[in-house]
């Protein structure tokens, strides 16, 4: 019996996807060290990477690096798999859909910052209907909206003006890795 063996190669997109899910686990990471003021509310840092990366590498590596990020860091947080993982997964699933449809915005009135607050309103919408139908089967969840809408409002400004800032200060386009 003859055994075969498949290289793969990575390319030029394996390396960036690598490099920036690493940059939004490392931000992911550093940020479960910040004490919140309620749980569930965090500023999600590691979406100026995505929205970064969506800007100029388009929706597919953003995705990539969102999922990653959200594996991996919950992996290394000891999370995977308990609550806070599946209110994680199904917050990025809702942002990336709504980063989909905020693409075909016209790009003369829409940005990295409403991109950023359309994606963190979409997260904690997410997160709210899975809280109800999962963890907390009463209607009375959805009284803390009007506290995660406004926390969506700041941290989206926030992470969309650094998103934006980076975007303007970084080259037009990396370097392709060796």
């Amino acid at each position: 019996m003859t055994r075969s063996i498949i290289e793969l190669m990575p390319t030029a997109e394996d390396d960036r996807v690598a490099r920036h899910a690493a940059a939004a686990i490392a931000l992911a990471v550093a940020e479960a060290a910040i004490p919140l003021p309620l749980p569930g509310v965090k500023p999600g840092f590691a979406n100026i990477i995505t929205l970064t990366v969506l800007a100029r590498w388009g929706w597919r590596e953003a995705a990539w690096v969102s999922l990653l990020r959200v594996f991996a860091a919950s992996l290394l947080l000891g999370q995977f798999l308990a609550p806070g993982f599946f209110l994680s997964f199904a917050g990025a699933l809702a942002s990336l859909l709504a980063l989909a449809g905020a693409m075909r915005l016209p790009k003369k009135w829409f940005g990295p910052v409403s991109y950023s607050i359309f994606a963190a309103f979409a997260h904690i919408g997410a997160q709210l209907v899975l809280v109800r139908l999962w963890l907390v089967p009463h209607d009375g969840a959805f009284y803390l909206a009007p506290l995660f809408g406004a926390a969506a409002v700041l941290f989206g400004l926030v992470n969309g003006l650094a998103a934006a800032a980076l975007l303007r200060d970084l080259p037009s386009r990396e370097p392709s890795c060796p």
